[in-house]
C-alpha cells in the first residue's frame, strides 16, 4: 500500500537535525492525553502523504469506532512529519502513530517502545506493500537507472522508503552513488511534488510511490496520461504500519490491536454504522479497503537495504 509522507523539501544534511524535533502540535507542546500517563485521551498522529488539509476527516470511521472500543477520547494530531512521530511515540507523548516503513524502522532503531500492529491494503486479502518507481519525462532518452548518472534527480525526502531508501539501493546496484555525486540530489519533499517536477522537465529524472504515478495525480487532473514514463520499479516495501505505544496498558494495547486488526475496514465500519455505504466509506488516506496485521518482522528487508545503502538517513537517529 501506498506510503504516509508528506514533509517539506530539506537537504539531506539537515536529517539529524529534522530527526530529533519534539513538535508534535498540541501534545508534543502540552504533554496532553497521552494514556501512559493516566489520561483518558489517547493520542494518534499520522502524517499525510501529499498536500492534504482534511487527513483527520479520512481518519474520522477509525477515530469514532477506536472511541467505541477503548471507552477513551481520541486526539487527531495531523503531524508535520515523520520526526515529530517518533519524537512524540518516544517522549510518551503519541500512543497510536501511522508510520512509514522507513520511519518505523528508524523509531525503532532510536528506541522508541513501539510495536507495529497494522498496515492498509486496497483491497481485502491482499499483501500489505508497495513499490518505488523509478521516472523520466515522456520522450526522455533515459532507459535504465544507470541513465540517472550525472542528470538533476528528485527524491521525495532523506527518510521516505519509496523516495529516497529504496532508490538509492536501486542507484548503487546500477553504479551510480547519489551520495557522492553520481548525480545531482533535489529533495522535493513529497512524493506528489517529484512527480510533477519531472513531468514539467524542473528535474531530468525522479522518484516516487507506485500509485501516485499510476493512478492518483491522474485521476485529479494533475498530471496527463503518459506525461512521464516508468524506467525502474523496486522490489515489493513493507506497507506502511500503524504503531501501538508499549506504555499503555497490555490490556488496553490488545484492544486497540483487535480494532485494527478486526474492525478498521469498510466492511465492519459500514456494518457497524460507522460509514454509511461501503463505496463512501474512507478507512485512513489511502481509502482502501482497510488494514491487515503485521509484525516487527516485515520490516527487515528494509534493514537489509539500510545495510546496502549505508545512507546517512539510515544511522542518523543510531
Amino acid at each position: 500500500m501506498r506510503p504516509h509522507h508528506r514533509r517539506p523539501a530539506r537537504a539531506l544534511a539537515a536529517v539529524a537535525a529534522l530527526l530529533t524535533l519534539t513538535a508534535c502540535g498540541q501534545s508534543a507542546d502540552t504533554g496532553a492525553g497521552a494514556e501512559g500517563s493516566g489520561g483518558d485521551t489517547l493520542v494518534f498522529a499520522a502524517v499525510p502523504s501529499e498536500d492534504s488539509t482534511s487527513l483527520q476527516q479520512s481518519y474520522e470511521p477509525i477515530i469514532a469506532m477506536l472511541e467505541r472500543e477503548t471507552g477513551k477520547t481520541i486526539e487527531f494530531q495531523n503531524a508535520t512529519d515523520y520526526a515529530a512521530v517518533i519524537e512524540g511515540m518516544r517522549a510518551g507523548q503519541i500512543d497510536i502513530g501511522q508510520f512509514g516503513p522507513f520511519s518505523y524502522v528508524l523509531a525503532v532503531g532510536q528506541g522508541a517502545a513501539i510495536t507495529p500492529i497494522a498496515a492498509s491494503v486496497e483491497e481485502k486479502g491482499e499483501e500489505p506493500g508497495y513499490q518505488s518507481y523509478g521516472i523520466v519525462p515522456a520522450g526522455s532518452p533515459i532507459t535504465d537507472l544507470a541513465g540517472f548518472a550525472g542528470k538533476t534527480v528528485c527524491f521525495v525526502d532523506p527518510s521516505s522508503t519509496s523516495g529516497y531508501l529504496y532508490p538509492t539501493a536501486g542507484l548503487l546496484e546500477a553504479g551510480i552513488d547519489p551520495e557522492a555525486g553520481g548525480l545531482t540530489q533535489t529533495f522535493a519533499g513529497g512524493h506528489d511534488a517529484s512527480v510533477l517536477a519531472v513531468a514539467s522537465g524542473q528535474c531530468e529524472a525522479g522518484f516516487a510511490y507506485d500509485e501516485i504515478v499510476d493512478t492518483e495525480l491522474i485521476s485529479k487532473g494533475q498530471l496527463q496520461p503518459g506525461q512521464v514514463s516508468t524506467v525502474w520499479k523496486s522490489e515489493t516495501i513493507a506497507g506502511s504500519p500503524v504503531a501501538v505505544s508499549n506504555e499503555l496498558p497490555e490490556d488496553l494495547r490488545q484492544t486497540i490491536t483487535t480494532a485494527f486488526q478486526e474492525k478498521a475496514n469498510v466492511d465492519y465500519l459500514t456494518e457497524n454504522g460507522f460509514c454509511e455505504s461501503v463505496e463512501n466509506c474512507q478507512v485512513g488516506e489511502e481509502s482502501g479497503w482497510g488494514y491487515v496485521p503485521v509484525d516487527d518482522s516485515l520490516y527487515e528487508g528494509v534493514r537489509r537495504v539500510c545495510d546496502v545503502t549505508k545512507a546517512e538517513s539510515c544511522t542518523a537517529l543510531s
